[in-house]
């Protein structure tokens, strides 16, 4: 590859990640409001691991595996592209008893493959905790940014922004609902499906806003 070639990759990259990785965040958001007691532990796990001290950092995200069990669980029930891209079959083959032709313009549903009764105990539930004892067998029903060799490029750094920013905001914020009703859930139109509602919420720093704010005067 050419210094070219890898510069426009890179751009690609990036600008792909911008609105998957904000959907992701909003979507993420959402869960947690609506499962305080999964808000709490998280706000706990960072406190034990990282505390009020100083700033969450990537080097940190090692050890804050509930949180990636809460990515991995909005990731599946809301994957930022449920149809993943378009795959085009290389070779006459069967896909679920089908014959599908050379060529031929192939989706992937991830949004049904990760809400299957079948591969998932309630399936439709928020549970991070089902992704603790995750193992290599996952991967092939959880399969958010796809698969294979033609998974998508921007994986790794896709995981590092999103559960650094998810980090930051629990760290830095307590986060409530605006009223008692539950945030509505309901899924909006567009490639990297958004909500249909954007989300409206209130947060209250907590202790280590000011230890950043007093650094910065």
């Amino acid at each position: 590859m050419n210094m070219r070639s890898s510069t426009i990759l890179s751009i690609v990259i990036l600008l792909a990640g911008i609105d998957t990785a904000a959907v992701t965040l909003e979507w993420a958001l959402c869960h947690l409001l609506n499962n305080p007691e999964v808000l709490k532990k998280a706000t706990d796990e960072i406190d034990s691991s990282i505390g009020q001290e100083c700033l969450v950092k990537e080097v940190d995200l090692l050890r804050l595996s509930y949180l990636q069990g809460i990515i991995f669980e909005t990731l599946r029930l809301n994957p930022a592209t449920p149809l993943l891209v378009p795959h085009c079959a290389s070779e006459d083959c069967k896909i679920g008893g089908y014959d599908v032709p050379r060529d031929t313009t192939v989706l992937i549903n991830a949004w049904a493959i990760h809400r299957d009764p079948s591969l998932w105990e309630d399936a439709t539930s928020f549970k991070p905790e089902r992704h603790e004892n995750a193992n290599g067998v996952d991967a092939y029903k959880l399969l958010p940014f796809g698969l294979g060799r033609r998974a998508c490029p921007g994986v790794g750094m896709a995981q590092r922004v999103v559960a650094l920013t998810l980090a930051s905001l629990l760290q830095c914020f307590e986060w409530q609902r605006l009223g008692n009703s539950l945030v509505d859930m309901t899924e909006g139109e567009g490639l990297t499906m958004p909500k249909a509602q954007p989300l409206t919420a209130k947060c209250r720093p907590r202790p280590i806003m000011m230890k950043i704010l007093s650094m910065k005067q």
